[in-house]
């Protein structure tokens, strides 16, 4: 094979490499399109209002928490509460989250004991699930959503869960926060989360579908002595 023919099959071999090259970016590019064309209509139906889209939408990504790895520097109770929770109402400008959070024991002195109590961890649950839900689903950009916390009672006829803290996040509010540095209690406080606690500060069962009453929770507090006990 001469000169002349070593070059024609190179340049052959060349152009054939250039055109692989050029479809593979053609199809690249195809598919990016397509996906974006996806998103930003999965995107327009949501702000349409388009309650089975919304639906669709928030109910992959809370299936998609329950078997995520936690993140790294999470609590596991905390994670684990963020797992629990279930997508129950949809509306064109909301939708509603709820999730069980029960009081946190450890050995102290010998004794085991309470060491953070079931509101104090809903209080944790209810702000790490409002950020998530602001932020953190895809194409969702809803102005409100609820999340309602749910403990375990028991009496004689056996336990049951009941609702213990009901907060009905603003999204205008969310983006105020700086989510790094406020306290879970704080957040809530902000949000108007509303609860009842009876007499030795232990939460007590209420209806998450009461109105509030101008956006104060049913314990407000402004004191040191009023702030919620372990």
């Amino acid at each position: 094979m001469d000169n002349a023919q070593v070059l024609a099959v190179s340049d052959w071999g060349l152009a054939f490499g250039s055109v692989l090259v050029l479809l593979l970016f053609l199809v690249i590019g195809y598919v990016v399109v397509q996906g974006t064309r996806v998103q930003l209509a999965w995107r327009q139906r949501v702000e349409e209002g388009d309650v089975d889209a919304i639906q669709t939408l928030v109910s992959e990504e809370v299936n998609r928490w329950k078997t995520a790895r936690m993140p790294k520097g999470m609590e596991p109770s905390l994670w684990h509460g963020v797992q629990s929770a279930e997508l129950l109402e949809v509306t064109p400008d909301s939708f509603r989250l709820s999730a069980a959070a029960e009081g946190q024991y450890a050995q102290v002195s010998g004794d085991r004991r309470q060491v953070s109590s079931a509101l104090r961890e809903g209080m944790k649950l209810t702000a790490q699930l409002v950020d998530m839900a602001f932020y953190d689903i895809p194409n969702v950009m809803l102005p409100y959503v609820q999340v309602d916390i749910y403990s375990t009672f028991r009496d004689e006829r056996g336990s049951s869960q009941q609702c213990i803290l009901s907060t009905l996040a603003e999204r205008s509010v969310a983006a105020e926060i700086d989510w790094e540095a406020t306290e879970a209690e704080e957040v809530v406080r902000v949000f108007g989360g509303r609860y009842a606690l009876d007499d030795r500060g232990n939460a007590l069962p209420i209806e998450p579908d009461k109105p509030r009453a101008n956006g104060v929770p049913s314990v407000f507090y402004e004191r040191d002595d009023t702030r919620i006990e372990d």
